[in-house]
């Protein structure tokens, strides 16, 4: 009997460090993404740090903008895919952010992604801020709208030639304006 109390309190002893050990990990992994992942505003920003639309607090959006649209523009959720109006949306025209009406795609730079977001070879540079995304632990680039700071998606590097790029919209986050 004085073995097997032995035996279990040694293994209590392994658990435990096992569970700190992992902790620590855990912690110092945390710490070195976010310092890996630093806020800093980029030059298309600096333009509109002082747009009226960055002195609106979140109570006033949550009122201006439909329910999904400030999850998404406000909180950096996401739409599901294949729901976007704007999926089937290929008239000549621009698309502009919801939050403050900002063009961001021109209607020629659309093409199906097939991932049933809104998806564009390219955009409007001037008037968009990038930032590394570490939400689901993996590094990502999302961008966002210059002027209002609403999350718009991330781009990646799988889109069609000339750009190679795929820049994947929430629908939520855009207004088509026929041309």
């Amino acid at each position: 009997m004085g073995e097997g109390l032995h035996l279990r309190r040694a293994s209590r002893r392994i658990n435990v460090m096992t569970q700190t050990r992992r902790a620590l990990f855990l912690t110092a992994g945390a710490a070195a993404l976010s310092a890996c992942a630093p806020e800093v505003a980029d030059a298309s920003e600096a333009q509109y740090a002082n747009s009226p639309f960055r002195r609106i607090t979140d109570a006033q959006w949550r009122a201006r903008l439909p329910a999904l649209s400030y999850q998404v523009l406000r909180h950096e959720g996401t739409e599901r895919p294949g729901t976007s109006p704007l999926n089937e949306e290929h008239r000549r025209g621009t698309f502009v952010c919801r939050g403050c009406e900002l063009p961001l795609f021109r209607s020629e730079w659309k093409f199906d992604s097939g991932t049933g977001w809104p998806s564009f070879t390219r955009v409007m540079a001037a008037n968009v801020g990038i930032k590394r995304d570490y939400a689901l632990g993996i590094p990502r680039t999302e961008y966002h709208c210059a002027r209002c700071l609403g999350h718009q998606g991330h781009v990646f590097d799988d889109g069609p030639a000339p750009t190679g790029k795929r820049y994947c919209n929430n629908g939520v986050s855009l207004i088509f304006q026929p041309a």
